[in-house]
């Protein structure tokens, strides 16, 4: 489990990470379980303790796109600044992996703020986390092809998850990336044939 003292913003006050147990509710969810829904009230923040959660977007034609990834000691920033100004949530949080989280009231955000500098700057560090992660979306979007992203995004799971070999369908990769499945797998074929991958049903291995 990420212990709440091995975040580094939160080492130098043992008071902080004493309110944040205090008020915190912890949660365990399996795999591909939805933790938030999009257009849906903000009532805590979650801090993920142990495991892997994804942010995605969903556009009004259906079509979905992966943001950022959620590991272990971090927070979902949309769900800060939701939470803050009353907003429902615009984006959809899944459990990539099975995942442990803390969620913390959203009533006791603005109390940490005031109160912790520590927890500010906890916050920020995510914004800038994720404006960067963002940015490189949007240039991957205007300037790779998608075989490109599609190997980028098999890479970075793999990182993640510690592991090459990556359950998941073509489906799935293809709602993350907002494209056809049919383009996913003809893709992965050709990934297959070029040897960076092999390919088994709901189940990719990086070579």
């Amino acid at each position: 489990m990420e212990k709440l003292e091995l975040i580094s913003e939160f080492k130098s006050s043992p008071d902080l990470i004493a309110k944040l147990n205090e008020h915190g509710i912890q949660k365990n969810y399996k795999a591909g379980s939805v933790i938030l829904n999009e257009n849906a009230h903000i009532n805590a923040i979650p801090i993920v303790m142990k495991g892997l959660m994804k942010v995605i977007r969903t556009e009004e034609d259906g079509k979905e796109i992966l943001l950022y990834y959620i590991k272990s000691g971090e927070s979902c920033i949309m769900s800060f600044l939701g939470g803050i100004h009353n907003e429902t949530s615009k984006v959809r949080a899944e459990a990539e992996e099975d995942v442990e989280i803390l969620f913390i009231p959203v009533t006791k955000v603005p109390i940490f703020i005031k109160e912790y500098p520590q927890w500010l700057d906890y916050i920020f560090r995510l914004y800038h986390k994720r404006f960067e992660e963002l940015l490189e979306i949007v240039n991957a979007i205007a300037f790779k092809k998608v075989d490109q992203r599609l190997l980028d995004l098999l890479q970075k799971k793999a990182t993640l998850t510690q592991s090459k070999t990556l359950v998941i369908t073509h489906e799935q990769l293809a709602n993350e990336l907002g494209t056809a499945r049919v383009v996913i797998s003809r893709l992965l074929k050709q990934l297959e044939d070029n040897r960076f991958l092999e390919l088994a049903r709901n189940r990719i291995t990086l070579r």
